[in-house]
């Protein structure tokens, strides 16, 4: 990109490449072969869930749905399913956080799928309907994340109440499957015999679904079932050179000082870094409130005019230094935190590796203070 197109007031701000989340989204759909819930949990992981419904052709009150739009969204509260429904979206939304009893009302009112796993939460979702409807929901079973769902070996005492109030889905969650490929073997085959102790409690036509991104990019064939759930590779915060995904995010800040540095000084809070030769130290407009991890103190790299410029000192709340000493920039000239400029990248993976964070956690606290704008040069 030139500085030509980039905003002409703002200190910092996130540009959110929506082509790329589209390109990202078609990449993962072929390698599934399977129809998607796209995960928008966490405001589209930082990303902005409104935004990227819509950039999916998800349908809302004026647009209908695009012939690629996903099967679904994906939520991990009832908040977060409002605030899509107050936009106007009508697509279908899976919560598959579990949710409170208390709660169940509203999430019929929202039109939310929730995720449910306990008896009397199954009995209750049911008690929901008029005239004996009942709303869609999807079967939480556990194989091994132990973190919510039914044991896949206790599944059989739900059949009863399987079969008054057959669910539209049934789905698990994998803990390692870019990790551990004996372990996502061994989940596999705990849900395939937890549907078989089910039987025929399940309709024919149950919705299945376990694969995650860290799955889709692990399996050399198709993901099983009928459904999956990728999150974080359409964000390109995993997978990207494996999957052929797309930088989405990048985080700009202006340079609002330049300085000389002598031999001996040093730079930023606790004096972490000294300069060995004359160094031009540049200041740059966005710190750890804006996203930019302390953590990436001495460690971090941006690209100013398509160069790297490592990050010297402690990066501080609102702002971080780098050394331009070999690289012409001028006061108000942009510099690129995380992202592209021109044929040089510093991706999401890369910037999360470099401070040792998980890239989930990166991508969801950039939107923390910085304004994000949408670039697209197509249309949904």
């Amino acid at each position: 990109m030139t500085a030509s197109i980039y905003p002409a007031t703002e200190r910092a701000w996130l540009d959110v490449d929506l082509d790329a989340v589209r390109h990202n989204v078609r990449q993962l759909r072929a390698r599934a072969g399977v129809p998607l819930i796209v995960m928008v949990k966490a405001n589209a992981y930082g990303v902005g869930a409104v935004l990227v419904s819509r950039a999916l052709g998800a349908p809302f009150d004026r647009t209908p749905a695009t012939a690629d739009a996903p099967w679904g969204l994906g939520v991990a509260s009832l908040d977060e399913a409002a605030e899509l429904r107050e936009a106007g979206c009508r697509a279908r939304i899976l919560c598959l956080t579990p949710i409170l009893r208390s709660e169940l009302s509203r999430a019929h009112e929202l039109g939310v799928r929730p995720a449910l796993h306990r008896p009397e939460d199954i009995v209750a979702w049911a008690s929901q309907g008029q005239g004996g409807e009942l709303r869609p929901y999807h079967l939480s079973i556990d194989t091994g994340m132990a973190r919510a769902g039914v044991r896949w070996d206790q599944v059989e005492a739900l059949r009863d109440y399987l079969n008054a109030h057959p669910p539209e889905g049934v789905f698990t969650h994998f803990h390692s499957a870019d990790e551990d490929i004996d372990s996502r073997d061994e989940q596999d085959a705990r849900f395939v015999d937890a549907l078989l102790d089910l039987g025929d409690a399940l309709p024919p036509s149950v919705l299945r679904h376990s694969d995650n991104s860290a799955a889709i990019a692990s399996r050399t064939r198709r993901s099983p079932g009928s459904l999956a759930r990728p999150g974080i590779a359409i964000y390109a915060g995993m997978f990207s050179e494996l999957l052929g995904l797309r930088q989405v995010v990048h985080l700009r800040a202006r340079v609002i000082d330049l300085r000389d540095v002598a031999p001996g000084e040093t730079v930023s809070y606790g004096a972490t870094w000294t300069a060995a030769r004359p160094t031009r130290i540049a200041t740059i407009s966005a710190g750890y409130a804006d996203g930019y991890r302390r953590q990436l103190s001495n460690r971090g790299e941006v690209l100013i005019g398509g160069v790297r410029c490592p990050v010297v000192g402690r990066v501080t709340m609102d702002m971080i230094m780098v050394n331009v000493t070999d690289v012409p920039c001028g006061i108000g000239d942009v510099a690129t935190l995380i992202g592209t400029d021109g044929a040089a990248t510093v991706s999401t993976e890369q910037v999360a590796e470099m401070a040792e964070l998980s890239p989930y956690e990166l991508l969801v606290g950039l939107a923390l203070r910085v304004p994000s704008r949408p670039l697209s040069s197509s249309q949904p």
